[in-house]
C-alpha cells in the first residue's frame, strides 16, 4: 500500500517527503521514544502513515486544508486500518485551536506561513518536545534565491529565507538545520 501512495503521489505530482528525510524522520520518532505527533499538512497521509507505522502506540493528528487530499487521505488512512491512530482534520490549520500537547510537530505546509504555524502550535508542544520544519531546502533554491526568474517562486523562497531566519534568532528555541532530504529543520526549547 505504502507504494502505491508513493506511485499516486508522483503521478499526481502531489509533494511527499524525499525517502531520506522520511527515514531520517522514522529513525528519529524511534530514538526519542515520540508518542504523540502534531502534523500540520497532511497532503494524500503519506508521512502520517510513515510516523505512525513506526509503533503501534504512536498516535498523530494531521491537518490538511485541501479537500481532495484531505479525501485521498483518509482513504489511504483506512486502507491501511490507520484509523484509531491517525486523526485528520480537513481545515486551515490557522483556524483551529487545538489544546492537546505533542512530543513532535512537524511542518510540512504552506511555505509561506511556517512563521505563523511555528508560533500558533509551539504551545501545543509537550516539555522536552520537538518541532521539525521540511523544505528548508526547497529544491535547491533556498541558497539561489536571486537567481529565480519566477516572481512568485522568489517570493516564496524569501519566505522560507525569513523563517529559517525567524529559527536561527528565535529567543525560546534553538534549532539544528540538516542537509537531509529538502531540508530539515529540529527546533527545541531552550532550558
Amino acid at each position: 500500500m505504502i507504494n502505491e501512495i508513493e506511485k499516486y503521489a508522483k503521478d499526481n505530482n502531489i509533494p511527499i517527503m524525499l525517502k531520506d528525510g522520511i527515514e531520517f524522520l522514522e529513525e528519529y520518532i524511534k530514538k526519542n521514544n515520540i508518542k504523540k505527533i502534531l502534523e500540520i499538512g497532511s497532503a494524500i497521509g503519506y508521512s502520517a502513515i510513515k510516523m505512525a507505522l513506526v509503533s503501534d502506540d504512536i498516535r498523530v493528528t494531521t491537518i490538511e486544508k485541501d479537500k481532495i487530499r484531505y479525501e485521498q487521505a483518509v482513504y489511504n488512512i483506512s486502507k491501511l486500518n490507520l484509523n484509531t491512530r491517525i486523526k485528520i482534520i480537513n481545515e486551515d490549520a490557522l483556524n483551529i485551536n487545538l489544546t492537546d500537547e505533542y512530543d513532535l510537530i512537524f511542518i510540512d505546509a504552506a511555505k509561506s506561513q511556517y512563521i505563523n504555524f511555528f508560533k500558533m502550535f509551539s504551545k501545543n508542544l509537550k516539555d522536552n518536545g520537538v518541532i521539525i520544519s521540511d523544505n528548508l531546502n526547497f529544491h535547491g533554491y533556498v541558497n539561489n534565491v536571486e537567481q529565480i526568474k519566477n516572481r512568485n517562486l522568489r517570493q516564496l523562497v524569501r519566505k522560507i529565507n525569513e523563517y529559517i531566519n525567524f529559527l536561527k534568532n528565535n529567543e525560546e528555541f534553538s534549532t539544528i538545520f540538516l542537509n537531509i532530504g529538502d531540508g530539515i529543520g529540529i527546533s527545541k526549547q531552550k532550558k
